[in-house]
C-alpha cells in the first residue's frame, strides 16, 4: 500500500488505524451472525433476501438524514466496480449458504477462508501493491490455524461432498472479488458505496430467494421478525459501512489476514453463548489465528 509522502506519514499511520479498527469492528459483527440465524424460525433464503434489502434500506436512510446530498457524480464514475463488488457481496452470501446445505459447516467455512489466499497471492498482479513476504506468511500460517479450528482433521471425512467443497470455494472467490473490487473504487464516500453494493447484493439473492424459499409457507414469530431486522441493520448496513470504510484504509493483503479474526469470533461465540463444543485442536487454532493476524500488523 502506498505511504504517501515522508511528512505525511503520521497521517497515513492513522489513517491505517482507523481502517483496521473499522475492518476488525465489521469482522466482529459478521462472527455473531451464525448465533443470530440460529435463532431466527424462517428460511435463510428468505432471510438473506431480507438482510440485503433491510441492510441497503437503512444506509439509505442514513445516507438521506446526513443532508449532505448524494454524490452521483462519484457513483456513476464508480458504477462498474460498485456492480462487480454487489454482485460478489450477495453470490458470496448465496454460494456459501448453499455450500453449508451441502457439506459440514466447518468444511464450507474453511473453503470460504481461502478468500485470504487468494487477495495474497493476486494483490500484488492486480492492485500492484508491494507482495510482502511476511503477510503471505502469517496468511499462509491462518489458514493453518483455520484448519484447526473447523475441526477437518479428526472428522474423518464425515458430510465432506465434492459439491460442498466446490460451493464453498466458489463463495471464497468471490469475496475475494469484492475485496478486488472495492479497492478499485475511487473518490466515493462510505455510505454510497455501501448502499449501491447493498442493492445489488441484494439483486444477486432475489433469483435464489424465489426460486428456494419464497414458495415456502411463512409464518415467522415476532422474535423472529425482530431479529432478521436486527440483523438487516446492524449486521449487515452498520457492519458493511465499517467494512467499506476500512477496506478504503488498508491494503488487500492485510484485509486478507486481518479476514480471519471472522472465524475466530465466530468460535467464541458458539462456545461461550451457544455452549458448543470445542476441541484443544480448535482452541489452538483460534490461537494461532490471532496471532497471525496481529503479527502481519507488526511485520513489514
Amino acid at each position: 500500500m502506498h505511504r504517501g509522502a515522508p511528512l505525511a506519514d503520521g497521517g497515513v499511520a492513522m489513517s491505517e488505524r482507523r481502517g483496521v479498527a473499522c475492518f476488525v469492528g465489521a469482522l466482529c459483527l459478521y462472527g455473531t451472525v451464525g448465533w443470530v440465524l440460529s435463532c431466527i424460525d424462517m428460511p435463510s433464503d428468505v432471510v438473506v433476501l431480507c438482510r440485503g434489502a433491510i441492510g441497503c434500506a437503512f444506509v439509505a436512510a442514513v445516507l438521506l438524514a446526513s443532508r449532505r446530498g448524494v454524490d452521483w457524480a462519484a457513483v456513476r464514475a464508480n458504477v462498474p466496480w460498485l456492480c462487480v463488488g454487489g454482485l460478489s457481496l450477495g453470490l458470496n452470501w448465496v454460494l456459501l449458504f448453499a455450500a453449508y446445505r451441502a457439506t459440514t459447516v466447518a468444511v464450507a467455512t474453511l473453503c470460504n477462508y481461502m478468500a485470504p489466499i487468494m487477495l495474497i497471492l493476486v494483490a500484488p498482479v492486480l492492485l500492484h501493491e508491494r507482495r510482502s513476504v511476511p503477510k503471505t506468511a502469517c496468511a499462509f500460517v491462518a489458514v493453518f490455524g483455520m484448519v484447526l479450528v473447523s475441526g477437518v482433521l479428526g472428522a474423518g471425512g464425515d458430510g465432506v461432498t465434492a459439491q460442498g467443497i466446490g460451493l464453498g470455494l466458489a463463495a471464497a472467490v468471490f469475496s475475494a472479488a469484492l475485496v478486488l473490487a472495492n479497492k478499485k473504487l475511487c473518490g466515493i464516500p462510505v455510505l454510497e458505496r455501501s448502499v449501491v453494493q447493498l442493492a445489488f447484493a441484494t439483486a444477486a439473492a432475489l433469483p435464489w430467494a424465489v426460486f428456494s424459499g419464497l414458495g415456502a409457507r411463512l409464518n415467522p414469530d415476532a422474535a423472529s421478525v425482530a431479529l432478521v431486522v436486527l440483523l438487516g441493520v446492524v449486521h449487515t448496513g452498520v457492519a458493511y459501512c465499517l467494512y467499506f470504510a476500512g477496506l478504503a484504509r488498508i491494503g488487500a493483503q492485510t484485509a486478507a489476514v486481518l479476514g480471519y479474526v471472522e472465524p475466530v469470533v465466530s468460535v467464541l461465540v458458539s462456545t461461550t453463548v451457544m455452549h458448543e463444543p470445542l476441541s484443544a485442536m480448535g482452541w489452538a487454532g483460534a490461537a494461532v489465528i490471532v496471532v497471525a493476524a496481529a503479527a502481519s500488523e507488526l511485520l513489514e
